[in-house]
């Protein structure tokens, strides 16, 4: 029965309005960045709850690794040249006394952030914005391009916590990127690894300032 009850049309709009949009907002207004990664496996750890409790059998194929593979890795990494480009061209551009300075400001972290992103932080919010929410608001959103657009929403809206424009609009269209890249894969590790090519780049070249939240008073 509480399976039953967790499908239940009422309880997901609950559900979506106090997990994507209330708690983001209370972060937002209480400028609890800092403390952001607390927010981020809470949420994890409950959709993996409610995945295991209401969609076992989904959580059995969640990695996919198969879809790790040159056919699907070939555009994944077309795109992300691309986007290096066009993220690089943008801080030069918007910041361009940022550009590089973790290499002269903060050198000794590099390996760490390359090491430690993807799995801290590309990976839980792939995790929420791919895996828990296209299975869990599938009724609403279909599985579409409307679920693609909706996941870019919230995953922009999510990134407001960092009080400054830049991190919700690039956050927009990676998360249109994460998304439609997990719409026709299915696999979280795919998206996983996508994601955390672009974080990894995007701190490397100065970008992560804005995606900080120590720097958010």
């Amino acid at each position: 029965m509480l399976p039953l009850r967790y499908r239940n049309k009422n309880v997901l709009r609950v559900e979506f309005f106090l997990l994507c949009l209330v708690v983001p907002g209370i972060i937002m207004v209480n400028k609890w960045a800092p403390q952001m990664f607390l927010f981020l496996w809470a949420a994890t750890i409950y959709g993996y709850l409610v995945m295991r409790l209401v969609y076992r059998d989904r959580l059995r194929t969640l990695w996919n690794w198969q879809a790790v593979c040159w056919q699907n890795l070939k555009p994944v990494l077309i795109r992300w040249l691309i986007a290096c480009v066009g993220m690089t061209l943008f801080l030069l551009i918007y910041d361009p006394d940022r550009l590089f300075g973790l290499f002269h400001y903060r050198p000794e972290i590099i390996p760490f952030l390359l090491v430690l992103y993807p799995v801290v932080s590309a990976l839980p919010q792939e995790f929420i914005f791919c895996s828990f929410f296209f299975e869990r608001y599938k009724d609403f959103f279909g599985s579409g391009s409307k679920m693609v657009i909706a996941s870019g929403v919230m995953f922009a809206y999510a990134h407001c916590l960092y009080i400054n424009p830049v991190a919700p609009t690039l956050s927009f269209f990676g998360g249109l990127i994460f998304a439609s890249t997990y719409r026709k894969t299915n696999s979280l590790a795919l998206v996983t690894i996508e994601h955390g090519l672009y974080g990894n780049f995007l701190f490397l070249i100065g970008l992560g300032f804005y995606f900080y939240g120590g720097n958010v008073q």
